[in-house]
């Protein structure tokens, strides 16, 4: 498995891990009728955040130590294909994602559940990125 994918996996999995609890908890307060209050959204993104670098910085460390040749090695014209297909997919759904927040939300609700809904946009697009990387390794583009 080439080591981008590699990379492409271990972000893919730390943003599903950190912010499936991170919607988990936000979405469940919202059903039951309990809402969070600033500082303690404000603190659970930041916990979700720490998590997630967390999971990056130690992948990043395990992949560097178990193939350094590969790490080292500079990105040649499949490696930026797939890179530069895959960002440009993502920044559409990205931007499609921001326009609807940007647009619908504000007639419909205020305050954390806009910001709220662009952070899921942007992890939305974030997704689509990695998942193409991947599929892009996998394809043999």
């Amino acid at each position: 498995m080439p080591y981008r994918e590699k990379i492409a996996w271990l972000s893919l999995g730390a943003m599903i891990i950190a912010y499936g609890i991170y919607f988990t908890v936000v979405i469940g307060a919202s059903l039951n009728n309990k809402p969070i209050t600033d500082f303690t959204t404000l603190i659970l993104f930041t916990e979700i955040v720490a998590i997630q670098v967390a999971i990056l910085i130690v992948g990043h460390l395990y992949f560097r130590f178990k193939t350094p040749i590969d790490a080292k090695a500079k990105m040649d014209e499949r490696d930026r294909a797939i890179s530069q297909k895959s960002m440009s997919i993502a920044y559409y759904v990205l931007m499609a994602g921001i326009i609807m927040v940007g647009i619908v939300l504000p007639f419909l609700g205020t305050g954390w559940k806009i910001v709220n809904s662009a952070l899921f946009m942007i992890v939305i697009a974030e997704f689509v990125q990695y998942s193409l990387v991947i599929w892009g390794y996998r394809k043999g583009a």
